[in-house]
């Protein structure tokens, strides 16, 4: 027997009906025991549809945050609606289901594919439309407030007299010495979350009851699941990292504080004032080594150059150049002052078609910050571009996990750090050189140490209570702050009652829900892919070598990036790698520190009351 979409289906499917499909017959939907061929059929129909379907939807997405207007929302929306139609009808869920309970023998492939049809499913299950349609609206509407915030100094009346950009208040957070204006951007930048906070109560509920509608306890062990995990061990491992990470954390946090306060003319705290951080939620602590400030090598470069040499880097390990759509339809540079388009400020690499139509948005403008998330950026894009290929299924394009995605582009970023590369490009003298440690030190607390508290610890925390435990709306703020102080050792200038939700002003948690702690993997697998590259390849210092022309490198990622999700994560990395993943690889690289950061500390008790 082979399996025809119904033609009413079909138009259900490509052009987004809004009303519910209706259960299919016993006819439309096949038995156990139906064979591979039914199998192979279904499996071609679902991701030509997915494809297409896909691409409008992602083309809204594309639009909606690039310009956000109502029109855009609206249509955003619209498609929204039409994708979810397809992913979560009926006829996918029982059919996708009874092929893995068939008596027939699934190839892994065939496995693998039917496995993430149904967890797609269980983003948009067809059985309860209208709760759907309620989760796409209330994410729109969200994601609409968070893109088109104006963030305002000074307001007259209900007008804002002086607006500021996100690129502004990280500017003034970097650089301001005024603890007065610190405190009054820092504030600034929590603006929004009391807008969204109604909304984020609503949409858990609604993100809680469809995950429940396939047997999830939570949206967050849906989203668990996708590592093949349950919600216990993904915790588990959360927490071992960041207690594994925790000593040379806490030795970070005393040297940080201590800079920061004769910085500002202040006592030493035992714990952290959030105003003090060049970050806006404390998950770096930028600005602090000066002798490893590497702004002044951008002074003369258009931000066009950093993206130019961005592709370059990865063409120079073999790897094709972009497609020319990607110039042409990417957004990468920051708007103009009085620009009247508003677009979202956090960069974004993005795979339109599920083929060559690839993207990034980005606001870069000419300093290390916006060269190293180029690099990074790029690492999304290439991986897009790596896994469209015939061997791998559109529904099984994507990354390894979704922590591998993060992991490749963090592993660039370590690669455009390195001083070799700085120097084989011209922006480093050839007898120009940088203090080794001072570099790792920065390192440490602008981008990885000081990440992983946030990571494992405050961010995964909150959203496993926000969804699991299902966290009532009047303690979201006060829950957020207890997080903030048990896993990263900061406090908020001023106290911060449950008429904010500054957990909110976190875009991951609006539009990336209930998955953070795939940035703390992707930290873990990117260590660990750099220390097999750096030992087993280049056999170089993993703090002085370089990736850049080596075709042996860019090859062995290929092989990686290729695969797409078609095979155990797990397996990849031991079969890549020679090892389990753990945080061995990433403490060993910061081992250097700890004699230093005693030595810094006058050997004083580092942990934070």
């Amino acid at each position: 027997m082979h399996l025809r979409l119904p033609l009413a289906l079909t138009a259900i499917f490509l052009y987004g009906c809004s009303q519910p499909a209706t259960t299919t017959s016993s006819a439309a939907v096949p038995a156990a025991g139906t064979n591979r061929a039914d199998v192979r059929e279904f499996l071609e129909m679902y991701n030509t549809l997915e494809r297409r379907i896909g691409a409008v939807s992602n083309e809204a997405d594309w639009n909606a945050i690039t310009d956000v207007t109502e029109e855009h929302t609206g249509a955003r929306t619209g498609a929204n609606r039409a994708h979810a139609a397809f992913q979560g009808s009926r006829y996918i869920i029982d059919t996708s289901k009874n092929f893995l309970n068939a008596k027939q023998t699934l190839s892994d492939l065939e496995f693998r594919q039917l496995d993430s049809i149904l967890l797609n499913a269980a983003e948009s299950p067809g059985t309860i439309p209208d709760i759907v349609n309620q989760r796409i609206d209330a994410q729109s509407r969200m994601e609409s407030i968070m893109n088109g915030f104006t963030f305002c100094l000074e307001k007259r009346g209900s007008q804002c007299a002086k607006p500021v950009t996100a690129n502004d208040i990280d500017e003034a957070l970097l650089k301001s010495r005024n603890m007065m204006e610190r405190k009054t951007m820092w504030e600034t930048s929590k603006q929004a979350g009391p807008e969204l906070k109604k909304e984020l109560a609503a949409i858990r509920d609604l993100r809680n009851r469809v995950a429940a509608e396939l047997g999830y306890t939570s949206y967050f062990h849906l989203q668990v699941a996708d590592y093949g995990m349950t919600v216990a061990e993904l915790m588990q491992m959360m927490d071992k990292t960041a207690s594994d990470l925790r000593p040379l954390y806490e030795q970070l946090h005393l040297y940080a504080r201590t800079k920061l306060a004769a910085r500002y003319g202040q006592k030493t705290p035992q714990t952290m004032p959030a105003h003090w951080v060049g970050n806006r939620w404390a998950q770096a602590f930028p600005g602090l080594v000066e002798a490893a400030d590497l702004d002044p090598l951008f002074r003369d470069k258009k931000p066009q150059w950093i993206v130019q040499q961005a592709e370059r880097f990865y063409t120079s390990l073999g790897m094709p150049s972009l497609p020319k759509t990607f110039w042409e339809k990417s957004d990468l540079y920051q708007l103009a002052k009085d620009s009247k388009r508003k677009k979202n400020t956090h960069a974004s690499a993005w795979h339109i078609d599920m083929d060559k139509d690839v993207r990034s948005l980005m606001s870069v403008i000419p300093n290390y910050q916006w060269f190293e998330t180029s690099h990074h950026e790029l690492g999304h894009v290439y991986y897009f571009l790596a896994y469209s290929n015939p061997k791998v299924p559109t529904v099984l394009r994507r990354g390894a996990n979704r922590a591998f995605h993060e992991a490749v582009g963090d592993l660039i970023s370590i690669a455009s750090r390195q001083q070799p590369y700085l120097r084989g490009i011209g922006l480093m003298k050839a007898d120009q050189k940088f203090d080794t440690t001072q570099m790792l030190l920065a390192e440490a607390l602008d981008n990885a140490v000081v990440f992983m508290p946030f990571s494992a610890g405050t961010m995964t925390h909150f959203e496993h209570d926000l969804y699991e435990k299902k966290l009532p709306i009047d303690q979201f703020n006060k829950r957020w702050w207890s997080l903030v102080a048990k896993y990263q050792g900061v406090e908020p200038p001023s106290a911060r009652g449950e008429e904010f939700c500054d957990a909110c002003t976190k875009t991951h948690i609006i539009d990336d829900a209930a998955q953070y702690y795939d940035y703390a993997l992707a930290f873990l697998i990117k260590y660990q892919l750099h220390d097999y590259i750096s030992r087993k390849i280049l056999k170089q210092d993993p703090h002085d070598c370089n990736y850049y022309g080596n075709k042996e490198v860019g090859k062995w990622l290929w092989d990686i990036l290729s695969l797409g999700a078609t095979t155990d994560w797990r397996q990849l990395i031991r079969d890549k790698t020679g090892e389990e993943l753990s945080s061995r690889a990433m403490l060993e690289y910061f081992k250097p520190l700890t004699d230093y950061l005693q030595k810094e500390n006058g050997g004083q008790p580092a942990a934070w009351q």
